[in-house]
């Protein structure tokens, strides 16, 4: 959350300050203002005081549509969904002013007559097939995970507690088509994966022509589990929409190319850049012999008495599934999380986490965007990710809503190279420490000097065959001199 210290203002002129921006100064409706107070959130973060007015101010007018590089844990959740929200709630309040005003017209009109009052229709039970109806929502968000899909999804039911007859609706894969189509049904904002939306889009059970408002969250991660195509379709199929959000770590060029394709004129809002995130959670690197060693280093960090809650991440299913049962052996309340178990499982495990029924949580990249649970202290690296963003998710899960966290990598010998592509994309080193009496026995990769070459993360040295370096040239390749003169064997062969 921002205070008022942290906002800048003119000191030598008080009436030149800049006001303290606040939910009520961004011009949101009263019914969200209220909701976010019960939620405790007194200001807005950056990238909320940025992009809400913005999008707020546009809606009137022919819209930019803006593209966001905000890090994990910045509140970007809300600052998408308020606008949004927003829009909605003032658009069903003139319905609703209109279509009383026509149905005061009509009953005078009939006292006018002389003749009977109408009277209103009866609500039809919308689960019978008779009564059923496509839902055609007004605002549409698409999440890359379905943890990430229902994290948004009660962040936007926690803001509409307070507005009446704003519904949200949750369609994820892996749960029953049935309960989803009910839910579906008059659905004003629906958050989904790409999936299973194209899924009810094709079987008429939803229709997206309507859509004002479509919001791609996490765009990276959407295209590193493969849905371009999937998101050029409901590019297509929601080609009247007024305005389009896109929230990324980056503006890298796959990014920028994607909003190129579904964007007019995209508005770029970097709140943040890589080496800026997460300045309050301490980063800690601990190098290992070997998985053994790692496992060591591990267990005792566990053991920590200050651990609350913890994440540690593994990087493939099997290796989740087998530490989650060498930790539960070990007497630790661990259970499993990854992409191969069922929705229902998955969710039965994250509301264990979320309700302190489990301390420690081992997951792969799925767990990586999506989990906001505030008691989570420490995220342990025990696999490194595939992709460097994918680090700086993981470490996200710590040290949210304004609380300190603790990040620590494990690393063997032969990830150094991993290491080393982190440092860079983080614009941070990450501090090695040692624990006494688990001392790593090989010798920690040196680092290297300015203007240094590298070969996989090992320093080379200056070339031996510069004449740059000092020294004479040397013959042979990679400054490995050779005898001059034919070889032995050469002279050899010309004796016989």
């Amino acid at each position: 959350m921002t205070h008022a210290s942290d906002v800048l203002a003119d000191t030598a002129s008080p009436e030149k300050a800049t006001p303290v921006v606040t939910f009520e100064s961004l011009g949101l409706a009263l019914d969200l203002i209220q909701a976010v107070d019960d939620l405790s959130f007194t200001h807005p973060t950056t990238v909320q005081s940025r992009v809400i007015p913005l999008a707020l101010t546009l809606q009137d007018k022919p819209v930019n549509d803006l593209m966001v590089s905000s890090r994990t844990g910045s509140g970007k959740t809300a600052a998408f969904l308020l606008p949004v929200l927003h829009t909605l709630l003032l658009q069903q309040q003139a319905q609703e002013k209109a279509q009383a005003e026509e149905w005061n017209a009509k009953v005078a009109q009939a006292l006018a007559n002389g003749e009977e009052p109408p009277k209103r229709a009866k609500r039809k039970n919308p689960t019978q097939q008779r009564h059923f109806k496509a839902a055609t929502p007004g605002a549409l968000i698409l999440c890359p995970t379905r943890e990430l899909a229902q994290q948004v999804a009660n962040d936007a039911i926690d803001l509409v507690k307070h507005c009446r007859g704003l519904r949200i609706a949750c369609v994820i894969g892996g749960m029953p088509y049935p309960l989803q189509i009910a839910r579906l049904n008059n659905a004003d904002l629906v958050v989904a994966t790409p999936g299973r939306l194209l899924d009810l889009q094709r079987s008429k059970n939803i229709q997206l022509d309507k859509v004002q408002f479509l919001v791609v969250d996490e765009g990276d991660r959407m295209l590193d589990l493969g849905f371009a195509d999937d998101l050029a379709e409901v590019h297509q199929l929601t080609s009247n929409r007024r305005q389009t959000m896109m929230f990324s770590a980056t503006f890298a060029p796959r990014i920028q190319q994607l909003g190129a394709r579904v964007m007019r004129t995209p508005q770029r809002v970097q709140v943040d850049s890589p080496q800026e995130r997460h300045s309050n959670i301490k980063q800690t690197l601990f190098w290992a012999d070997n998985l053994h060693h790692k496992r060591k280093l591990l267990d005792h960090w566990l053991r920590d008495t200050q651990i609350a809650q913890a994440i540690v991440f593994a990087s493939t299913q099997i290796d989740c599934d087998a530490l989650a049962t060498d930790l539960q052996q070990a007497g630790f309340s661990a259970v499993a999380l990854h992409g191969a178990l069922s929705q229902g499982l998955r969710n039965r495990r994250l509301n264990a986490l979320r309700d302190g029924m489990v301390q420690i949580l081992v997951a792969t990249d799925v767990a990586a965007r999506g989990i906001d649970v505030p008691n989570i202290s420490h995220v342990f690296n025990y696999g490194l990710p595939m992709k460097q963003e994918d680090y700086v998710h993981r470490i996200g899960r710590t040290g949210r809503a304004g609380r300190d966290g603790i990040a620590i990598t494990f690393a063997e010998w032969r990830e150094r190279r991993k290491i080393l592509d982190i440092e860079d994309y983080t614009k941070q080193t990450l501090n090695s420490e040692m624990i006494p009496g688990l001392e790593p026995t090989q010798r920690a990769p040196r680092a290297p000097a300015p203007g240094e070459q590298r070969l996989f993360g090992k320093p080379l040295g200056p070339r031996s065959n510069d004449r740059r370096a000092g020294g004479p040239p040397k013959h042979g390749f990679g400054g490995n001199a050779r005898r001059a003169g034919p070889r032995p064997a050469a002279k050899a062969a010309r004796a016989r």
